[in-house]
């Protein structure tokens, strides 16, 4: 619109210098020609529109905002429609404690009071786009800084408004995936009212203060310390089963030997025994008659 705008100009300085009585007229002519073409080519470049892949277009004429929304690729437009494009990628809002992490410099992260009273420090990731068909509606309506009019108010009161019905410890633990549910929701259903699709919603930390994180890990380790022992208590009962199961093993084996073994068959094992020692190399005299009446032999070792 600026070269049609331009070429306009052009077009009437032209006209007023042929009316002009000086010699400058002669140039009258060849300036309105230079305004028309200037004209008609702004006109032509106004005419055609890209759009690029991942936006769609948005159409005002003159201050209405069209409900016709142009795709990507190549248009043929009005020339007096002025065209606001729109990303309808997926985008990122983090709201973090770190600094560099999110879209505000500093510490961004969203402080809650929990039920029982105390603060818990939430980072919080919202992963949405701009709903294709409702981009006339976001630019009538809210405009093109949508981020700070929608997404981040909505998001931080949703985490206030439903982190206020949990105790801290829960938000932590066992209540976590409750609370992104609910948050979830929540999120959903206003950013729906406003043209925008939730993609997800990244609970990325919960802080809780120092003195209720200093209680969970005492309890952690009491379970810990608890779990020990009950291993400790049960090698111990192991162990004392093993040892009496060993001593009536060697109980039952000598009640046997006292009730199962006669003499001769003790004398007979003697025998066998003697006759192995005679018979080694080792084995230099005997002496027979000896206590008990077994045989005593000496060895040159």
């Amino acid at each position: 619109m600026l070269i049609v705008v331009l070429g306009i100009i052009i077009l009437v300085a032209g006209i007023m210098l042929r009316r002009s009585p000086g010699p400058e007229s002669r140039y009258g002519n060849l300036l309105s020609k230079i305004g028309i073409a200037a004209t008609l080519v702004g006109m032509l470049l106004s005419a055609v529109k890209v759009i690029d892949p991942g936006k769609v277009g948005v159409q005002t004429l003159f201050g209405k905002v069209q409900d016709e929304v142009l795709e990507s690729g190549l248009h043929i437009i009005d020339p007096f429609v002025d065209v606001t494009t729109f990303s309808v990628q997926t985008e990122n809002y983090t709201m973090s404690a770190k600094s560099g992490e999110g879209q505000v410099t500093g510490d961004d992260a969203i402080r809650v009071l929990s039920s029982d009273g105390l603060e818990v420090t939430i980072d919080l990731s919202v992963l949405y786009k701009v709903n294709p068909l409702r981009a006339p509606f976001i630019f009538q309506n809210i405009g093109v800084n949508y981020e700070d009019k929608i997404v981040r108010p909505v998001t931080r009161t949703a985490i206030r408004d439903n982190a206020v019905n949990y105790q801290a410890v829960d938000l932590y633990s066992t209540k976590r995936e409750e609370f992104q549910f609910k948050i979830n929701k929540s999120i959903t259903d206003n950013f729906a009212k406003n043209g925008l699709q939730v993609q997800q919603i990244l609970v990325r930390n919960i802080t809780l203060p120092a003195t209720v994180r200093a209680s969970i890990e005492s309890k952690i380790q009491a379970e810990q310390d608890a779990q020990k022992m009950q291993f400790v208590l049960q090698k111990e009962r192991q162990e004392a089963d093993r040892k009496r199961v060993e001593a009536q093993g060697i109980a039952d084996y000598q009640k046997i030997l006292s009730t199962g073994l006669t003499d001769k068959q003790l004398q007979y094992q003697s025998i066998l025994a003697q006759k192995d020692i005679a018979l080694s190399p080792n084995t230099k005299i005997i002496i027979m008659g000896g206590k008990g009446g077994n045989p005593i032999m000496l060895s040159d070792k």
